[in-house]
């Protein structure tokens, strides 16, 4: 029976365009002050990312889909997995990486790397499932295993988020009630007076002359010619 990957299309997408985005990210402005715990929380994080991910590429260098015992084209779309996965891992990630260590807070980079770290778990899966069901015992454990530790980290990077985008929510409600406390402070203007004086004539508006009167000429009938007398003989 032929093996079909359950490998989400998405799911490569995203880690193609993750590369795209690495090779044409542009320097981070200067940081915002960054309080300790969160700055603690982040470093952890990326710590245990970076022990995950590491461990991750040791053991796919070491696997050889190859020798899998499965037909040639199923050999190839897992090969094709696998060398997506250490394209990820070493070109996209770093930069994402590098962009959440300058801006920890940062809601938006925090979500480039969750979603990039949730489609590599994709990926990252199907090869873990293609080598429970054609590869070796030891391959399977050791990528299990792999796949576990960047499952942890994953989740714990979604925690950090959703904990994020409450406190941006709760930030906006307070500076939306300061608005609006600070607009009922503010005295409303006075009303507008309108003063009517009665002792201003009123002018009286200008009568139009008539119109002069034009006579039409009186026409007289035209003068009658009597008919000329002949001469007499």
């Amino acid at each position: 029976m032929r093996f079909r990957l359950p490998c989400s299309a998405i799911a490569i997408a995203i880690l193609v365009s993750g590369s795209l985005w690495a090779q044409s990210a542009t320097p981070a402005a200067a940081p915002a002050p960054v309080a300790y715990a969160s700055l603690d929380q982040v470093n952890k994080l990326l710590a245990q990312l970076d022990q995950a991910t590491t461990a991750i590429q040791a053991d796919m260098n070491k696997i050889r889909v190859e020798k899998w015992k499965t037909d040639s084209n199923s050999k190839h779309q897992i090969q094709n997995n696998v060398d997506s996965v250490q394209r990820n891992l070493k070109s996209a990630l770093p930069g994402m990486v590098a962009s959440l260590k300058n801006a920890p807070d940062d809601a938006s980079v925090t979500f480039k790397l969750y979603r990039n770290l949730d489609a590599l778990y994709d990926v990252f899966g199907t090869v873990v499932e293609a080598a429970g069901a054609f590869g070796s015992k030891d391959d399977l454990q050791t990528l299990t295993t792999d796949l576990d530790a960047l499952e942890t980290t994953r989740r714990a990077l979604g925690e950090r988020m959703a904990s994020l985008t409450a406190s941006k929510e709760s930030d906006l409600a307070n500076l939306r009630a300061q608005i609006k406390e600070l607009r009922a402070a503010v005295p409303p203007p006075p009303p507008t007076k309108i003063v009517v004086d009665d002792n201003v004539p009123v002018k009286k508006p200008a009568k139009k002359k008539p119109a002069a009167k034009t006579t039409k000429p009186t026409a007289h009938p035209p003068a009658s010619t009597s008919p000329a007398t002949p001469p007499k003989q």
